[in-house]
């Protein structure tokens, strides 16, 4: 009888913890009872029991938020690395050890993602019917650890120490015009006269009132006043192809609008040098049956894309 309850017991903590992370990743009690297939009174009186047994606060509460306190965000690393071992051990006893099961947050920049990565997305899904994928697609750095996301793609320089980078390629901030801003207003042939053009800025990619270009070697930040500054890509694309003004973007959010001659590349000999694009992954999760198949189906065709080298869809492709 005593075994019986001290299993139970190991039940029930395993059930906190899933609870536990639920609300964490969901940012609501009431998502979490979703997730997890709980009424939201459940959840709640899991967590106040694990609270209670543990003697902390684990969570902040306000009338709008629920986050993980400081004991919290430590004590969130220990399940993931427990339920994570739970879902592997049981990955790799199935029947069919080449079908990896389990659900799988990926994230990316909204653009990007939409572009390159969804289309992957949609055929790894396909491909792996075992798998549930959350797509997470933000301009901004994602956590992945506070997050709970399994492989992020990251457009620009890194800093994360407890994740794995796997290099995919590069892209280049170039600056672009439609042929009809450029026949009614001419081309600049140097950085500094953007000051008498109408300009687009996105922020996403540069601060909207100084953009970087280099010249001779040496960086030359140019100040500007944007006749129009848009926070979404999209949009900072169309204003741009509308010959609103010049606009600076990274080259893979002009590819499409390059290759049809909606956009065409400008002060071309001032391009500032190439920003690294890598798919992340935290380090405790590598033998993942599903962030390795992942990782696996995407590295190679992203690696392949023309994009991920830099080029315009009119330039001439090159390996690396």
């Amino acid at each position: 009888m005593r075994a019986l309850i001290r299993v139970e017991n190991r039940m029930d903590k395993l059930r906190e913890m899933e609870v536990f992370v639920a609300i964490v990743d969901r940012g609501s009690f009431t998502g979490a009872a979703d997730k997890v297939g709980m009424s939201a009174a459940a959840v709640s009186r899991g967590v106040n029991s694990l609270e209670s047994r543990l003697g902390t606060h684990l969570l902040a509460r306000t009338t709008r938020s629920v986050r993980p306190t400081d004991a919290g965000m430590a004590y969130l690393e220990a399940c993931r690395k427990v339920l994570d071992t739970i879902t592997d051990a049981e990955a790799s006893i199935a029947v069919d050890q080449r079908n990896p099961v389990g659900t799988l947050t990926v994230s990316a920049p909204i653009l990007f993602g939409e572009r390159y990565v969804a289309p992957l997305i949609n055929a790894f899904a396909l491909r792996y019917p075992e798998v549930n994928v959350n797509a997470v697609y933000a301009d901004r750095t994602t956590r992945l650890l506070e997050e709970g996301v399994d492989v992020a793609i990251r457009v620009g320089h890194l800093g994360d120490s407890s994740t794995f980078a796997i290099s995919l390629g590069f892209v280049r901030r170039r600056t672009y015009a439609a042929p009809s801003y450029l026949a009614t207003h001419g081309e600049p042939l140097h950085p500094r006269e953007l000051a008498n053009h109408h300009c687009v800025s996105f922020t996403g990619v540069t601060s909207p009132l100084e953009w970087v270009f280099n010249e001779n070697g040496s960086r030359l930040s140019v100040k500007l006043q944007p006749r129009m500054i848009a926070n979404l890509g999209s949009s900072a694309v169309l204003a741009a192809v509308d010959g609103v003004g010049i606009i600076q973007l990274l080259s893979y959010q002009a590819a499409s609008e390059v290759a049809d001659g909606r956009l065409q590349p400008v002060l071309t000999a001032f391009e500032p040098e190439s920003i690294p694009v890598n798919l992340l992954h935290i380090e405790r999760r590598s033998t993942s049956g599903k962030i390795r198949a992942f990782v696996e189906f995407v590295t190679e065709a992203l690696r392949n894309n023309a994009q991920l080298q830099g080029m315009d869809a009119t330039a001439t492709r090159t390996s690396r």
